[in-house]
């Protein structure tokens, strides 16, 4: 077991001499057959990501003033229901609480599928970032000599220098900017 963990390790040192030997090297850019990205910061610290998670934000603040708003009138509502039902007969009362349920039932319903349809667009948002990265990613790829681009969550151990996140970012925010386009953004 020793034996195979040593080889493995072995491989994977060898690797990148493997392709650094098989492209000329270029001050600051990686050599690897592997390299490895993290996809959430490619995705938070890019412009694009940016962009789209501050749009999120500012629709989720705009949805939770809503929410507010809404319950206080409910609060509202439902106190003058309490007050008045000293005065109520029960199948009164009760016809009006059950009117009220509903429609409380009702908003909230349309404030989740709100809050679904935010969750939606950020998620969106991050696929279309991703496809308007991948010709971006697959430059580096090819620049470093590369056939593989793994997330780093999926990888258990490496060299912290076929790490490109950082290149990548740059090199994205460079090409596509904050993504947004005259057509709408996603």
């Amino acid at each position: 077991m020793a034996l195979r963990a040593a080889l493995a390790a072995l491989a994977l040192a060898a690797a990148p001499v493997a392709a650094q030997e098989a492209a000329p090297l270029t001050l600051g850019q990686v050599q690897s057959a592997v390299l490895t990205v993290d996809t959430d910061r490619l995705f938070s610290e890019s412009l694009f990501g940016r962009r789209v998670a501050d749009e999120t934000r500012t629709a989720t603040e705009a949805l939770a003033a809503e929410n507010r708003t809404i319950e206080a009138q409910l609060t509202v509502e439902e106190q003058g229901l309490t007050d008045r039902r000293p005065g109520m007969t029960p199948d009164a009362f009760r016809a009006e609480a059950d009117a009220f349920d509903a429609r409380v039932q009702a908003i909230r319903a349309e404030q989740d599928t709100k809050e679904r349809a935010l969750q939606d667009r950020l998620n969106a948002g991050r696929d279309a970032f991703l496809s308007a990265a991948a010709p971006v990613l697959g430059d580096l790829m090819a620049g470093a000599g590369a056939s593989v681009i793994l997330d780093r969550r999926s990888v258990f151990l490496a060299l912290g220098a076929i790490d490109i996140t950082d290149q990548a970012i740059a090199a994205i925010d460079a090409a596509i900017g904050d993504g947004a386009t005259e057509s709408g953004s996603p």
